[in-house]
């Protein structure tokens, strides 16, 4: 693993199946009645989040929690950022602290990658979303869903996304999950392709490893996953389709659209869901639909990440014992985790 999480386009074939690999293990950790572990004990992590969030925060704060880390909420309001403080003084405040990692979240794309690699802080940077560039935790829970739907929670151990057809629809050009997914699961080795009306495809948008397609309706019977995205009027400047109605009428998800899916295929999204626009409430509430799932997985892969990136980079488990121990340079503070069979 390298020292920061800034895009998933950074992120190697190995690295990502590791990450997932290791998500898988601590999935199990939320099988037991005390749901916590050792791991970053005596570590400070800040969760830096400059733009509103509520699964995003809530689930990297959970993760942190859970592998006993330290942990700092920091949001724009309220704090010294609304009487105009800048970043790099915002940062020298957290080095000061003597911080070991920053989750941070930003409305201007580029912020976590300056903040990593400014020299302001000497700590991990994690990037949780930077304006429509890059939102890497995003794209590997979701990567962890596919598998564990698609392959299997045992059999995908090991395993990439090799050959599964993946439909992204929706607001694409403000989107930075839309973005981090196509980086992600072309390294994963799947087919991906964008749907959207034309004036909500990025410019440039022939140069990424996908497709584009406009009719939805063709696509579907094709893809083993398909995510809805969310219409991001905060960032829309313009009128950039005729009403929701139409935009509904011919990108929505339905009941009728669902069941010409694939039987296997599965229901995504990011969240939060406009009900009644991109999806009804039909689609959001079938048993096809992972959008829980995603939640909860989202809390494991980011405390995989925060493991990797904080505690190691051997996995956090194995199946054969003696169990690894989540500090092998100092043996005096190992702790380990146990497999289902240990317990």
């Amino acid at each position: 693993m390298q020292r920061h999480l800034i895009s998933a386009a950074d992120l190697t074939r190995d690295d990502a199946v590791l990450i997932l690999d290791t998500a898988e293990e601590m999935a199990r950790v939320a099988d037991r009645p005390i749901k916590k572990l050792p791991t970053l004990r005596g570590r400070t992590v800040v969760n830096l989040f400059f733009e509103d969030s509520t699964r995003t925060r809530i689930s990297f704060e959970a993760a942190e929690k859970r592998l006993s880390a330290d942990v700092i909420n920091f949001t724009a309001k309220g704090s010294s950022v609304s009487k105009g403080e800048s970043l790099k003084d915002t940062a020298q405040t957290l080095e000061a602290m003597g911080v070991d990692a920053v989750v941070i979240r930003h409305g201007a794309s580029g912020a976590p990658y300056r903040l990593a690699t400014s020299g302001w802080i000497d700590a991990h940077v994690i990037n949780a979303g930077d304006g429509t560039h890059q939102h890497p935790t995003q794209a590997l829970l979701d990567a962890f869903t596919m598998r564990r739907r698609l392959v299997g929670r045992d059999a995908g151990i090991g395993r990439d996304l090799e050959g599964r057809r993946i439909t992204i629809v929706g607001d694409v050009l403000h989107s930075r999950v839309a973005r981090s997914n196509v980086d992600l699961l072309h390294t994963l080795g799947a087919e991906v392709t964008l749907v959207a009306p034309p004036t909500l495809v990025p410019v440039g948008v022939g140069t990424w490893p996908c497709e584009v397609s406009y009719d939805l309706d063709a696509v579907l019977p094709k893809s083993d996953a398909v995510m809805m995205l969310r219409v991001q009027r905060e960032r829309m400047n313009a009128a950039f389709f005729p009403t929701e109605r139409e935009y509904s009428r011919r990108y929505g998800l339905d009941g009728d659209r669902m069941a010409r899916m694939p039987e296997h295929a599965i229901v995504m999204h990011p969240g939060p869901m406009v009900r009644g626009m991109e999806i009804t409430a039909e689609v959001a509430d079938s048993d096809r639909c992972t959008v829980v799932e995603q939640v909860a997985n989202g809390v494991s892969i980011r405390m995989a990440v925060l493991y990797l990136l904080l505690g190691g980079n051997e996995p956090a488990v194995t199946h054969t014992r003696p169990p690894v121990s989540l500090h092998p340079s100092d043996e005096r503070s190992a702790r380990t985790l146990f497999t289902a069979e240990e317990k």
